[in-house]
């Protein structure tokens, strides 16, 4: 067998690419107007290098904000040009309003609009080769499942839809006996003795094993393994990638060797990060509180329009050690809304006004829980704190539901930027996958990459 594989760029790599290119054609757009007209606001020279810094910094850190380094988002036209449309205008604002760091407004106001346009016109040309050339078939992941065949489509499901270039080209059942066919889920189910064929025709260049228990993969499928790995070919485990592609913990498919996936982040020990962690809190819970001060007029005035009754609502919530505190918010449901006991809210949920929907919609009924950050029983960042009620009706079908109450709760969460609000048991276990990932991998880094996706959450109107 060969050792010639597809070219195939891994999901960090991707989005290492996406970000590097749009430095480079963007910088490279401006050379090429700076050399072919007057255009002399922005110039590419190494004694400019703080303004080019200045502007790589605003490119990236908006392109974030409005999604154009999301994978999924990144492979629609459509999408992609609104989205830099949205970049280039927030960039090109900002970098005006920062004339210490950039340079003075022209005289020629129309070299403002050379340069947006420059900028727009760069990274949509290289969007377009992007989706034509990079997110092309020809540079798919081609891989090839061996495991069973009970719960396939949960295995599936979520790999294609994190994943737009990862391609499971067919499956194979390391089971003596098969009792039904995987043929609904789409893949091609290969015989366990053509495995080695099935890799060379089908051009896999990675198997997955997904299995409960490794013990059933037959004698023949487990010799044919070892030989591949003897030759350098790349054999992965489900929840490995799972975890890797989803970023979130697969506890549907943990069982006792429970401990093997939690290594917990040493940021949750470490002094240093939790004192600039709680810095952290103080000072945005301070500049929440004002912010909230400022608005309180108008949410006194919608209230009253469409809201009639108390503005503010209290209600018990578990925080960190399962300690059980009051959490503050501006009410967005009626006032008898649980009259007949707790329940789940729903996507348009009658209970909820009119005003409340717009507060749900903007998170500025999230508002008032700065003050629990203040009083320390929350943080900025961190798993949303649920009702003591669902928490033990969750704790008895969830598992390890309980672990994401060894940090404190937050505003705002890795939970919260990558899911929908949780509706159901279903919903709160995805959110829990992702609240045990942030635990699991918790660090500064992962805590700035969830405020910037806040942003982008509340600029796209997604909260409930």
């Amino acid at each position: 067998m060969g050792k010639k594989k597809n070219i195939h760029f891994e999901v960090s790599e991707r989005k290492i690419l996406l970000r590097l290119m749009d430095l480079f054609v963007v910088f490279f757009g401006l050379y090429c107007l700076e050399l072919s007209s007057s255009f002399d606001y922005l110039q590419i020279r190494p004694d400019n290098w703080l303004a080019l810094a200045v502007l790589a910094v605003y490119i990236l850190a908006f392109g974030t904000v409005f999604e154009i380094y999301n994978l999924q988002k990144s492979s629609e036209l459509d999408t992609v040009f609104r989205n830099i449309v949205l970049t280039v205008s927030v960039t090109v604002l900002f970098y005006m309003l920062t004339p210490v760091l950039t340079p003075f407004l022209p005289m020629n106001r129309f070299q403002i609009l050379f340069f947006f346009l420059c900028m727009v016109f760069s990274l949509f040309v290289w969007r377009f080769a992007y989706i034509n050339f990079v997110s092309s078939p020809r540079f798919y992941k081609k891989v090839l499942l061996v495991g069973e065949i009970s719960n396939i489509e949960n295995i599936v499901q979520p790999l294609r839809q994190m994943d737009p270039n990862y391609k499971i080209v067919g499956f194979i059942n390391c089971e003596t006996k098969t009792e039904a066919s995987v043929n609904t889920t789409g893949l091609i189910e290969f015989e366990g003795h053509a495995l080695l064929e099935v890799i060379k025709g089908e051009k896999v260049s990675e198997i997955l094993i997904a299995t409960y228990n490794s013990e059933i993969i037959t004698t023949s499928i487990y010799r044919d393994l070892i030989h591949l790995l003897d030759r350098g070919f790349i054999i992965r485990e489900y929840t490995q990638v799972y975890e890797e592609l989803t970023r979130r913990v697969p506890i549907q498919f943990i069982g006792k060797d429970f401990y093997k996936f939690f290594p917990f982040s040493r940021s949750n020990q470490n002094t240093l990060y939790l004192f600039f962690h709680r810095l952290f809190d103080l000072i945005f819970s301070v500049i929440g509180l004002v912010f909230g001060l400022c608005l309180l007029p108008i949410v006194l005035i919608g209230n009253l329009m469409g809201n009639r009754g108390p503005v503010f609502y209290i209600q018990d919530r578990v925080g960190k050690n399962g300690k059980v505190f009051k959490i503050y918010k501006l009410r967005t449901m009626v006032t008898d809304a649980e009259v007949s006991g707790a329940k789940w809210a729903q996507k348009d949920d009658v209970r909820i006004t009119r005003f409340g929907k717009f507060l749900r919609r903007s998170r500025l009924d999230e508002v008032p829980q700065f003050m629990n950050v203040l009083k320390a029983e929350m943080s900025i960042i961190g798993p949303r704190p649920e009702r003591p009620f669902f928490v033990r009706e969750l704790a008895g079908v969830v598992p390890f539901y309980e672990t994401r109450h060894i940090v404190k709760p937050g505003l705002t969460g890795w939970a919260q930027v990558n899911t929908r609000y949780g509706a159901s048991v279903d919903d709160s276990l995805t959110k829990l996958q992702y609240d045990l990932y942030y635990i699991k991998h918790r660090s500064l880094f992962l805590d700035l990459n969830i405020v910037v996706k806040t942003f982008s959450t509340i600029i796209y109107y997604r909260g409930q």
